[in-house]
């Protein structure tokens, strides 16, 4: 397996890596950070880039930090790297548990995490995580910087609000003072996964105060589970209040099917994965407290 022919730059700055991309606009140029989807996917000759601009060397942009109440996540940080960082485990414990779900450690050694995320695999697990956290996705293109909240970031099937001659550089991910859990199920560990649950919980004098949860695998993209959110503010957080929240994000799901599970196994694996990853939250909220 080759790719088709391909022109390649190296930039140093973002700068000249937005210019590169206006400049070879005509070969559909793609952006090359870890390579762990992109590379694969030109290797079977799904993505025919005419050029690629690989940003391992622009300065700044291997950076993970601490920004007050958020934790930002530069476009060159290697999955491995956040999955063993103080910073990550301090201020997105769900980030963390979730890059222990992505494929194997030498995919996460050289994949990134911000690439996933741009990415825009319905079944990946990071973009659930951003859409739970309520990210930020800093993007930079020939006009500028602006932010997009991850809520409409995600437009369909590995596709993304990104304009073609934008890079995403960094994602900025709120602090969530809580519990948290991520849950999926897969064939085998290390697989794509059929359905993944991202939940976070926070609960003040008993009752929950806060939650967010999102799902991948159940729908073109990456969904918040509003219903499932809305059922459990104001409850207990007992037996009977994930029932009803698991009950409340199943009743509008409509996967589709595919060779690794139809629709209706797939509805019932959510089921599962939210009553684990709700009830795993609200533990944490409660040992937290």
């Amino acid at each position: 397996m080759k790719p088709p022919p391909f022109t390649y730059s190296v930039p140093t700055t973002v700068a000249d890596a937005v210019a590169l991309l206006v400049e070879h606009a005509e070969e559909e140029p793609r952006v090359l950070a870890g390579g762990q989807s992109l590379v694969p996917l030109m290797n079977f000759r799904l993505a025919q880039p005419g050029h690629l601009v690989d940003l391992r060397r622009v300065t700044g942009l291997d950076t993970l930090r601490l920004d007050g109440d958020h934790l930002v996540v530069g476009a060159m940080v290697r999955q491995a790297t956040a999955e063993r960082s103080p910073e990550v485990a301090l201020a997105a414990p769900l980030l963390a548990e979730a890059l222990g779900h992505v494929a194997h450690p030498p995919v996460r050694h050289s994949g990134t995490v911000v690439g996933s995320i741009a990415h825009a695999d319905p079944a990946a697990e990071l973009p659930a995580v951003a859409l739970a956290l309520d990210a930020e996705m800093t993007v930079v293109g020939p006009q500028g910087e602006r932010r997009i909240p991850a809520g409409e970031f995600f437009l369909g099937p590995f596709t993304t609000a990104l304009a073609p001659e934008e890079i995403l550089t960094e994602v900025r991910l709120p602090r969530f003072p809580g519990g948290h859990a991520f849950v999926e199920f897969a064939r085998t560990h290390g697989n794509f996964a059929v359905v993944g649950v991202a939940a976070l919980v926070a609960v003040e004098d008993g009752r929950v105060s806060r939650a967010a949860v999102a799902a991948s695998g159940v729908a073109p993209t990456p969904v918040r589970l509003a219903a499932a959110e809305e059922a459990l503010v104001g409850m207990t957080g007992d037996d009977t209040a994930v029932e009803a929240a698991v009950d409340a994000a199943t009743a509008g799901l409509d996967p589709a099917g595919d060779v690794h599970a139809s629709a209706a196994t797939r509805t019932d694996i959510a089921r599962v994965c939210l009553r684990e990853g709700i009830g795993r939250a609200l533990r944490r909220a409660e040992d937290r407290r």
